[in-house]
């Protein structure tokens, strides 16, 4: 076996690698298909397959590349991409590597129009409720475009010839090249800064769609809608439109119908001060009319005529007015006398002193009366236990003792010995006397018809 001929699977790779990228035939091709299973690396790099009726092949398109794209690659488009056949050695696989893109069947730049207008469209920014008026009477208008094309003359003979008062303020810019948006970008911020202008012309004369590209870039428009001076985008023929034409407060056709736009002509200046002046003179006449005839009422009237008489029509009536004021007053003052007199006799008869003198005297009568009661009841239970005593000492024992009856108790005097069945012979027994008690022993116990020695 011949040692030299034994590759490794990196060797290998390379040499495939190798021979592809130098061969003319695979290098600065244009490759024919749809876009499938297209992925945007967090890198910028573009990873995608490029397919048709035949076959598939994995493509890459690095950030540097697709950074100058002007549309948006997504799947299912039909692209017609320019670049190079070459190995990934690592995995062995052979992959075309993109260098350019453009859509298949619709120009890109159109369709890159479609696509940020949509995006733009979408965030609001052609909305009308954003749109500012255009001052009808600007001292300065500001124009933004380039100082050596057909636009910038038309439109400064145009504000000439129409208002040679109004101050033209240019900004001269490109228009046209990769520089040309960020240089109106720069110009439409530099006029806001300054603050001098009432109002904006940007714009440029007709061309290419690749040529007004410069206004079509979503930086231009972002910039037209956030400018503080209405803006009027005149940019190309009367047939062309532009995303800043969609950004701007208002469109013109053409750079000169711009100029027309933003200043007014001053015989039509004219003409509109003659006629407001004739209005005004007519409605002074007017006014003066009627004021002079309701003067002359004024001087046909009795009151100029014959003031004197006026005076006195005026003086009887004040007359009569006093005498009703003063016959008014006197009533109304009798009311309140009367009135003053009633709250007086009310309060009186509210007066805390009387009202205490009259309870005084209440509080004396209920004690006379509870006195009495109290010493009538007192006499009837006096009454009443007198008798209740004369009554018990009627029932009293001591009274039967007293004629010569005694009481007799067991030994304890807890009861009362009331028969001879409650006492056994030997017992002690205790009497009781009206003067004093004896202690007595049974000795023999004789009942009714009962003897016991």
């Amino acid at each position: 076996m011949d040692q030299a001929r034994i590759l490794t699977i990196r060797d290998i790779n390379r040499l495939i690698k190798l021979k592809l990228e130098g061969d003319s035939s695979f290098q600065d091709i244009w490759l024919k298909g749809e876009i499938s299973n297209f992925t945007r690396h967090s890198s910028g790099h573009m990873y995608f397959t490029l397919k048709d009726e035949g076959g598939r092949l994995k493509c890459i398109m690095f950030a540097s590349y697709n950074q100058r794209l002007p549309f948006a690659p997504k799947d299912g488009m039909k692209v017609l991409a320019r670049g190079g056949i070459s190995v990934y050695e690592r995995d062995g696989q052979y992959q075309f590597y993109a260098t350019a893109m453009q859509p298949d069947g619709i120009g890109s730049l159109y369709l890159a129009f479609e696509q940020l207008k949509r995006k733009l469209d979408a965030e609001g920014l052609f909305s009308d409720r954003f749109k500012r008026p255009i001052p009808s009477y600007p001292r300065t208008v500001g124009v933004i475009t380039s100082p050596t094309g057909a636009a910038v003359r038309d439109i400064i003979i145009t504000i000439q010839r129409r208002n040679p008062g109004v101050n033209v303020l240019l900004y001269p810019v490109s228009v046209q090249g990769t520089q040309a948006a960020p240089s109106i970008v720069k110009a439409i911020g530099a006029m806001n800064a300054l603050g001098e202008a009432d109002v904006l012309i940007v714009g440029r004369g007709g061309g290419s769609l690749e040529e007004l590209w410069a206004f079509n870039e979503e930086a231009v428009a972002r910039a037209v809608r956030g400018s503080r001076i209405p803006i009027i985008s005149a940019v190309g023929h009367e047939t062309d439109f532009t995303i800043a034409d969609f950004a701007a407060d208002l469109r013109a056709p053409t750079p000169t119908a711009a100029a027309e736009l933003a200043v007014p002509h001053v015989t039509e200046l004219k003409q509109r001060i003659a006629y407001m002046r004739q209005q005004l003179v007519s409605a002074l006449r007017v006014k003066l009319e009627r004021s002079r005839e309701r003067l002359n009422r004024a001087a046909r009237s009795p009151y100029f005529l014959q003031p004197r008489r006026s005076l006195l029509v005026q003086a009887e009536r004040l007359d009569r007015l006093r005498e009703r004021l003063n016959y008014r007053m006197n009533a109304q003052l009798v009311r309140n006398s009367d009135k003053l007199t009633r709250l007086i006799g009310k309060l009186a008869a509210r007066n805390p002193e009387q009202q205490a003198m009259l309870a005084r005297q209440r509080l004396d009568a209920l004690q006379r009366s509870l006195t009495l009661a109290m010493n009538g009841l007192t006499r009837m239970h006096a009454n009443r236990f007198g008798s209740l005593v004369r009554h018990l000492d009627a029932l009293s024992p001591l009274k039967v003792m007293a004629r010569g009856y005694s009481l007799v108790f067991d030994e304890q005097e807890r009861s009362i010995v009331r028969s001879v069945d409650g006492v056994q012979p030997g017992d002690l027994i205790r009497v009781r006397l009206t003067d004093g008690k004896l202690s007595c022993q049974v000795w023999g116990i004789e009942g009714e018809g009962v003897q016991d020695g």
